[in-house]
């Protein structure tokens, strides 16, 4: 019976944490997925070989046991010993709560999917607990996909719909209304088929949110620059607000100042499955001083300017 270097199956370092771990294997999983390689021996194979290596080295308990293992079978080589000598089932059977070398396809629910080692060594140790939830005999659960899909500001506003690619598959994903970026929605049983009988995977859409020309968003609040005139921010008056639902009219005070921020209730994002409640509107006043006057425009300047105590 051969020794399987789960740590090189997987291309990992021994000192591999569990998420480096973890990221190999859907990475090499989705490579050699027999659903990807139709009729290629090697590539199913190789396939069981990957998920019996993550089926190891994602359980503490069993990558422990084999990281003892491993210690004794380079000892073992180091004193002369030669491949295929090495007696697995006494090492198994003599370590503290051991394990015999008795163990059938049924005991570990594995079917063919698990080598004799794996079997002789990690079969007492329970039902596999692998990304890949056994859900039958030698069955294996689909690995769950994940897609992007790109939308405007006004789309994570007004809710969309959206079609991806997976695989050869088109797929019509529903955008909810106030998505954020980054928000995930999940389609159940729509990822990679599962092996042997086993359930599909999920696939998440993963939500990207376009920036906007006019609109800056952090969480459910929207902030906007507002260009307010000279003569309203210091007289008062009504200027209009953009908002992602029309518009609306504000009512400046007399001596507004340049910078101060005036909020609108509601007039933010849809909050994210929550009806009918929304962020806030920031809006900037930012008072525009006019550049260019008539010969009468300076004059009334200038006036003004003499009215001022010095």
């Amino acid at each position: 019976m051969d020794y399987p270097d789960y740590y090189r199956i997987l291309g990992v370092d021994r000192n591999a944490s569990a998420k480096d771990i973890r990221k190999a294997y859907r990475r090499l999983a989705r490579q050699y997925h027999p659903d990807v390689n139709p009729g290629d021996k090697q590539a199913e194979a190789k396939f069981k070989q990957i998920n019996e290596a993550h089926e190891v080295l994602s359980d503490e308990e069993k990558r422990r046991k084999y990281d003892e293992l491993s210690q004794s079978y380079q000892q073992w080589q180091h004193m002369g010993g030669q491949p295929g000598g090495f007696d697995w089932g006494s090492w198994a059977s003599g370590r503290p709560g051991g394990f015999r070398v008795e163990f059938t396809d049924t005991d570990t629910g594995a079917g063919d999917l698990f080598s004799d080692f794996f079997r002789s060594i990690f079969g007492g140790m329970g039902q596999p607990q692998t990304g890949q939830h056994r859900t039958s005999r030698g069955a294996a659960r689909g690995q769950d996909l994940e897609v992007v899909a790109h939308v405007s500001l006004e789309d994570a506003y007004r809710g969309t719909e959206r079609l991806v690619q997976v695989g050869r598959r088109q797929l019509s994903v529903k955008i909810p209304r106030g998505a954020r970026d980054s928000t995930r929605v999940r389609l159940r049983g729509q990822g990679e088929r599962g092996y042997a009988g086993g359930q599909p995977g999920d696939l998440d859409v993963i939500v990207r949110v376009s920036d906007h020309p006019v609109f800056k968003r952090d969480g459910d609040d929207l902030f906007v620059d507002l260009k307010v005139p000279l003569l309203t921010a210091v007289l008062g008056g009504a200027v209009h607000v953009p908002t992602l639902d029309g518009g609306v009219t504000l009512t400046i005070k007399p001596g507004t100042q340049s910078g101060q921020t005036i909020r609108l209730r509601g007039k933010g994002m849809p909050r994210l499955r929550q009806s009918g409640d929304y962020g806030d509107l920031f809006a900037r006043v930012l008072v525009q001083v006019p550049t260019h006057l008539t010969d009468e425009e300076r004059a009334l300047f200038e006036r003004l300017r003499a009215l001022q105590p010095r």
